[in-house]
């Protein structure tokens, strides 16, 4: 056995009382930054060093990586036995359980797990072999029927229920669907196939129909332990409570106010009702925050607590200092962009890396026009959680006709447009495009192209719409009437979720309202070369330096030193979309993660008007979640203007020749005191720096 572990020493009181509660169900409600993998760690830890055989110990988490990392840092603390715990994600536990318990079921020890193309191959082999694959039919496409069969699995809906909330257009093919599920169902059995999610469901059913595999699996793992509760789904609760029949020794941990991913099938009722499943649940809240200043958890526990449900817990830091959030009410969209722009460069002059500053947003499109600010300003970033603007296919193919407008000679986005028709391949796209090479104004002629009756009516709508957009005045109507001609285009090549990409055209058309010139707009749009790969782009070099713009979806279990969430409105942040008191919790817990991503500053941005499409501008009410804040929580501010003449003059009594102290560049001397509370400063080794007094943290000396 190895060392002793100071365990008093090591953790906080909360902590300490969940790494010694050894035996019966334990919850551990992990506010944000509460070090709830250091409380699992050292529990692995203490479990061994009680004596508990490591083989005897279960560790679930979401990612075999977590699991492995959580383990080698047990060896850390204790001993090179903590990693002979058993410890994986609930797939690959279900995996090894059904090599061994599968006969149960029909299944032999040597059955074959289908990836997802696998997987999505095999529905479509049977989606043709039942004849719902036939050319005009707006069938749904494999990957789109492989989403639907996981969400009913996981989420415990019907069928009928998934089409009824995301997929509506598809109800009438709903016998259909339930058609082909089933045959899918039988073919996998009778070929000895699984798929990801029947690696769940079968463990499952195996664990439920089996009495005596739950005890000898509950005799096997006397202990487990669950990481991220707040992310199981139902299938995920059921498995833990069966495994652990026997013995009731269950630990997990999670916070019911991060629980933000329903739409993968998390079901947030499995941490509120964990008690229920196991009698005598003891909970142990961990709410001392080692991240945020107390300003900001300030702010956070103010936005939790307005939730429905939940488990009540205050954050707190023992951090002195910090300054209170900044809730910026911009003009619209394009004053929003400029002032993030701004204070990014002013944080980076007083030494802030970029990489250490995120923009966050609810949906991808949200941050196209600080995009474009961003581009021109020449500051790099990385994004995460959806595609950039012109990243997008349909987009693309919008731009494709945008372009020959410009260039008429542009053939390879003649080649994009013209593949869009139907009846069109690429061999006729060459013909055609091989035509258009002969004539001075490709345009003009492509009416005279000979087509055949498969596609004439295709090509003469095109001919026609080219040479319309080429009569269009301001780029709004030319793009608005563009996106009129590309609708049936749009519901037939992508048919399984134009809805959403509807949004997508909407977004662009509010982009272009600000645009005069379409060359301007255009040359926007390429500032960011939409070859860049989208959520798994990665600096060129480690020396790079990238701001972070992020879904808050995509930033959860990440922090900041600076953190802007932008476009909050209604309609916005909540989305339109979350019609249902349900979903709006689950938006409310978006926004308290979001928020409590940030370290030192905070900022809260609520364009006061905005531009929607068929409207016009419009006034953007604010979010709720902001109205619901306390005023004396955050420090409101407005654009930017000229201070008033009974204001302080800028600079807030500074005069050159002051000699300064800053705190990451020690000694200064004022050089000149500018407009907008800006100084500039020379520092011994580090030059000059203008810096913003709101930020900079100068003292005079």
């Amino acid at each position: 056995m190895g060392r002793r572990v100071d365990y008093a020493r090591e953790l906080n009181p909360a902590q300490l009382e969940a790494v010694r509660t050894i035996f019966g169900p334990v919850l551990v409600i992990a506010g944000a930054g509460s070090g709830k993998t250091r409380t699992l760690v050292f529990r692995v830890a203490r479990l061994v060093e009680e004596g508990v055989p490591p083989e005897r110990i279960l560790l679930l988490t979401f990612t075999r990586k977590a699991a492995r990392e959580m383990l080698r840092r047990a060896a850390l603390v204790l001993d090179a036995s903590c990693e002979r715990v058993s410890g994986g994600t609930f797939h690959s536990l279900s995996h090894q359980m059904l090599r061994e318990y599968g006969y149960l079921l029909g299944y032999g020890p040597n059955f074959t797990v289908l990836d997802r193309g696998d997987a999505e191959d095999a529905v479509n082999l049977l989606r043709s072999a039942l004849g719902l694959s036939e050319k005009g039919r707006r069938f749904p496409k494999k990957d789109t029927l492989l989403s639907l069969f996981s969400k009913s699995i996981n989420q415990g809906r019907s069928l009928k229920e998934i089409l009824e909330r995301e997929y509506p257009h598809f109800l009438d093919h709903l016998p259909e669907i339930e058609r082909l599920f089933a045959e899918y169902q039988r073919y996998k059995r009778e070929h000895q196939l699984m798929d990801y999610d029947d690696l769940l469901l079968n463990w499952y059913r195996v664990l439920l129909e089996h009495r005596g595999v739950r005890e000898e699996v509950s005799r096997r793992f006397e202990f487990i332990m669950v990481d991220e509760y707040q992310d199981t789904n139902r299938l995920q609760a059921e498995i833990v409570r069966l495994m652990a029949e026997g013995h009731g020794n269950v630990m997990v941990v999670g916070d019911d106010s991060q629980s933000i991913y329903a739409f993968r099938g998390a079901n947030f009722r499995n941490i509120l009702d964990f008690p229920k499943l196991f009698p005598g649940t003891r909970i142990i809240k961990l709410e001392e925050n080692y991240r945020s200043t107390q300003p900001i958890l300030d702010l956070a526990n103010a936005v939790i607590a307005r939730a429905r449900e939940k488990y009540t817990k205050c954050l707190f830091t023992r951090r002195e200092g910090g300054r209170k959030p900044v809730l910026y009410r911009a003009r619209d969209e394009a004053d929003q962009s400029r002032f993030i722009a701004e204070r990014i460069l002013e944080l980076r002059e007083e030494g802030i890396p970029l990489s250490e500053i995120a923009v966050l947003f609810r949906a991808a499109f949200h941050s196209f026009d600080l995009e474009l600010e961003l581009a021109k300003r020449d500051l790099p970033f990385v994004k995460y959680g959806g595609l950039k603007l012109i990243e997008a296919a349909h987009i693309k193919d919008v731009v494709a006709h945008l372009r020959i407008i410009l260039n008429p000679r542009d053939f390879l986005s003649w080649h994009r447009v013209l593949l869009l028709l139907e009846g069109v391949g690429p061999r006729t796209a060459e013909k055609i495009i091989a035509y258009l090479r002969q004539a001075p104004d490709p345009v003009e002629v492509l009416r005279r192209f000979p087509a055949r009756p498969s596609f004439e009516r295709g090509l003469t709508r095109l001919a026609e719409t080219l040479l319309d957009l080429r009569r269009g005045s301001s780029v709004e109507e030319r793009l608005a009437r563009l996106i009129e001609y590309y609708q049936p285009l749009l519901e037939r090549i992508y048919h399984d979720d134009y809805p959403k990409r509807e949004r997508d055209l909407e977004s662009l058309l509010t982009l272009a309202h600000k645009y005069g010139d379409l060359s301007e707009f255009l040359a926007d749009l390429a500032l960011e070369p939409p070859e860049s790969s989208v959520a798994g782009l990665e600096p060129e070099t480690e020396d790079e330096d990238h701001l972070i713009l992020s879904t808050v979806h995509s930033a959860k279990g990440l922090e900041w030193h600076t953190v802007f969430v932008i476009s909050l409105s209604e309609g916005r942040f909540p989305s339109a979309y979350a019609a249902r008191e349900e979903d709006l919790e689950e938006e409310r817990r978006l926004f308290y993660v979001a928020v409590t991503r940030a370290r030192e500053n905070l900022f809260l941005c609520h364009p006061v008007t905005g531009y929607v499409p068929g409207e016009g501008r419009v006034i953007l009410k604010p979010s709720r979640f902001l109205e619901e804040i306390p005023p004396d929580l955050y420090e409101p501010w407005r654009e930017e203007a000229e201070p008033p003449a009974e204001e302080e003059p800028a600079g807030d009594g500074f005069r050159p020749g002051d000699v300064v102290w800053h705190p990451r560049f020690g000694e200064g001397e004022v050089r000149d005191v500018l407009g907008g509370e800006k100084v500039r400063v020379y520092f011994t080794g580090h030059g000059e720096k203008t810096l913003h007094l709101k930020f900079a943290r100068l003292e005079r000396i």
